[in-house]
Order: structure tokens, then C-alpha cells, then sequence
């Protein structure tokens, strides 16, 4: 036997958690497909591939060009942060409740821009106000 490779790839398909363990074995690679229903937690999927893993039906060995891919560690950790801030984590009533933030913290803002603008402009008319009532006396 020689070099072994295993991938498994957790992605939302509407309207489950789908799963893709993809096997390379001596340049034949082959795939099977789960299907998780919710979204499943790092140790559920821990504990399926413990458990299912030597069951799953992978489909016939495809043949393949194998590259050792030796990455920077860190280059790596960008790369998912970007995957993440591209697709997002969470569920969708999570990814909602996200939204219904942003957009509360928008107008919030906007409410606080105006009240600042109304206060400077009160400041700015009882200024005026006072200088008028100097020039008045004399």
C-alpha cells in the first residue's frame, strides 16, 4: 500500500449538512457522500468517521494526478478565515439573527450621526443668539 490520503469536506446544501470523504490511494481517488441533516458539531463528525468510516460505500477508484502540496501554515490559516468570511459560519437563523445586528447597529448609527448634527446645530444657533443680543445693548 502506499501514500494515503483522506479529505472530508462539510458543506450546506439546502436544506441539509452534506458531507464529502474523498480517499486517494496509490493515484485512484474515490468519494462518498453523507448526509448529516442539521449541522453537525466537530465532535459528531469526529465521532462519525470513528465510527462509519470503514462502512461508507466510496465509489469506484478514479485514476489521479497526486501533488504533495506542502503549505505555510499560516497561508493556510488565511485562506480559511477567508472561506469563512465568504460563506460564513452558523446556521441560517443564526446567519439571520447576524443580519438583524448589522442592520440595528446601522441605525443606530444613523440616530446617534443626526442627534450629534441637531446638538451642534442648537450649540452653534445660541452662539448666534448671544452675539446678537451684545450688539443690541450699545
Amino acid at each position: 500500500m502506499g501514500n494515503v490520503c483522506s479529505r472530508l469536506v462539510v458543506y450546506f446544501e439546502d436544506p441539509f449538512w452534506v458531507g464529502i470523504f474523498e480517499r486517494t490511494e496509490d493515484g485512484k481517488l474515490s468519494a462518498a457522500k453523507v448526509t448529516f441533516g442539521a449541522e453537525p458539531k466537530d465532535c459528531e463528525v469526529l465521532e462519525f468517521v470513528q465510527k462509519h468510516y470503514f462502512s461508507l460505500p466510496f465509489s469506484p477508484a478514479v485514476a489521479t494526478a497526486v501533488r504533495e502540496i506542502k503549505r505555510n501554515p499560516k497561508r493556510m490559516q488565511r485562506e480559511v478565515k477567508k472561506q469563512v468570511q465568504e460563506t460564513g459560519i452558523g446556521t441560517k437563523s443564526q446567519q439571520a439573527l447576524k443580519l438583524q445586528q448589522e442592520q440595528s447597529k446601522q441605525a443606530r448609527r444613523e440616530k446617534s450621526r443626526e442627534q450629534r448634527l441637531a446638538e451642534a446645530e442648537r450649540m452653534f444657533e445660541l452662539k448666534q443668539q448671544k452675539k446678537k443680543e451684545k450688539h443690541r445693548g450699545r
